[in-house]
């Protein structure tokens, strides 16, 4: 993947000049006294923005392992109006129009973002704001449903197998992942950032936000807690062996893994590309409902990752 930005990756004089020439609104680094605050700015929606608040909780602010910039926008009274994450995955969680314009111009400054995400209208006038130069082209973009789930969870027989990772696991999680990820979006991790990839997983493990059954012939079901904060937990990458689906076995896990969460968090949630129509299936079997319409944009490459 992609290599961490921060701030020093983003030209100050280009975001300077793009800043003024907006007016109203500007869009600023985020310092590490303001975490609290956006804290609590993302949490009135926190489904939407589990990602970047259990980024702001795990890594605080400014560090390389949120491989990306926070940016805060205000308004004349000085109350937050947006918060936007720039970098690898660009983010936004803005409350007008003008917020959305303010972060556009700075994620043009930006010159090694892989994908854009968020809620299908937001994103429809993020990028047309962020490609009103022509200068960007989408890779490919993904049209895809946010699930949700709550308690209580259906009961199911439960998976005696079914246990956090440990870094044994590590290769196996791995190359699962890739392939999920070559399916999605065409790109192979393991091609892209092989380093990047292992570290990041390896510390998904230790956090203890992997599961996994695993069995002699390799995984029978994987999922990672992407993200995760009091009031969401942030599914991805959810894999049922080829040679267990039909069984059962997605939905026990499922179900156990869900109850799990749901012991420390209000909800989880989940994107599906709204192509995977047995995934839909799976998901509202396994209790989950439809919320919204997600946008996923990956980018052209503007320089050599």
């Amino acid at each position: 993947m992609a290599v961490s930005v921060m701030r020093e990756e983003i030209n100050p004089a280009t975001f300077g000049a793009a800043a003024r020439a907006g007016g109203a609104l500007d869009a600023l680094p985020l310092a590490e006294g303001e975490r609290d605050e956006a804290l609590e700015f993302l949490a009135a929606r926190p489904v939407h923005t589990v990602y970047m608040a259990s980024l702001l909780r795990d890594n605080g602010v400014v560090s390389p392992l949120n491989r990306g910039t926070f940016y805060g926008c205000r308004d004349r009274e000085g109350a937050l109006v947006g918060v936007a994450l720039v970098g690898h995955a660009t983010l936004v969680e803005a409350r007008t129009d003008a917020t959305l314009e303010a972060f556009a111009r700075v994620a043009r400054a930006c010159t090694n973002s892989y994908l854009i995400r968020g809620e299908q209208d937001a994103i429809e006038k993020f990028w047309r704001l962020y490609a009103a130069d022509d200068a960007a082209r989408p890779r490919l973009v993904c049209r895809e449903m946010l699930y949700e789930q709550h308690a209580p969870v259906a009961v199911r027989e439960p998976v005696r197998e079914l246990r956090q990772a440990t870094l044994d696991d590590i290769e196996l999680v791995m190359r699962v992942n890739a392939l999920m990820a070559v399916a999605e979006c065409g790109s192979n991790p393991m091609e892209r950032d092989p380093r990047g990839f292992r570290v990041r997983t390896a510390r998904r493990i230790e956090q203890g936000r992997v599961w996994v059954w695993r069995d002699e012939a390799g995984l029978v079901f994987k999922a990672d807690v992407l993200a995760e904060t009091p009031e969401a937990a942030y599914l991805e990458g959810v894999h049922v062996r080829a040679d267990e689906r039909g069984k059962g076995v997605g939905l026990r896990c499922m179900s156990q893994l869900g109850r799990e969460l749901l012991r420390r968090a209000d909800a989880i949630c989940l994107v599906v590309n709204e192509r995977a129509e047995s995934a839909q299936t799976f998901y509202r079997k396994s209790g989950y409902r439809f919320r919204g319409y997600y946008d996923t944009i990956y980018l052209q490459p503007r320089r050599g990752d």
